[in-house]
């Protein structure tokens, strides 16, 4: 058993969607782009980003990833976090300093499980929905401005 399944296994609850809410995951909720990608890490949680509401909130992420396979990864209309991350800071040195002023915040689509060809087992992961360009408002604290946008 890997550290992060370790890890996950010790979080209070029974079920995914039970464990994942104790460190503040859930469906619905606002969360910074960083924690998701350290919890993504830590716990072993494959965390992907979508940035249409449409495929987010309609369509299954393994739908989603068979319909895009053949697509290069940053043509997608979804990214892992931590690729997401990784892109941006390579592209943008002083991405990590933006985001300390300007918080990215992703909405949480969809808890789930899904099976892995590679193990045969399950692997837990996380859909978020990036904020679209038309909710940012430098002058908002970015919390609490993304608390009420509905899904």
């Amino acid at each position: 058993m890997k550290d992060t399944d370790a890890a996950r296994n010790a979080l209070r609850g029974t079920t995914l969607p039970e464990k994942l809410a104790s460190i503040g995951i859930e469906r619905g909720r606002m969360m910074d782009i960083r924690n998701l990608e350290a919890i993504g890490r830590d716990y072993g949680i494959g965390i992907y980003l979508f940035f249409e509401k449409e495929l987010a909130t309609t369509r299954t992420l393994a739908e989603v990833q068979a319909e895009y396979r053949d697509v290069p990864e940053y043509e997608r209309p979804y990214v892992r976090v931590d690729r997401f991350l990784r892109f941006t800071k390579e592209n943008d040195p002083s991405f990590n300093q933006t985001l300390e002023e300007f918080p990215l915040m992703i909405e949480i689509v969809v808890v789930g499980d899904m099976p892995d060809p590679a193990t045969g087992r399950t692997t837990p992961f996380v859909t978020g929905l990036m904020p679209f360009l038309e909710d940012f408002d430098v002058d908002v604290d970015p919390v609490e401005q993304m608390q009420g946008r509905p899904l």
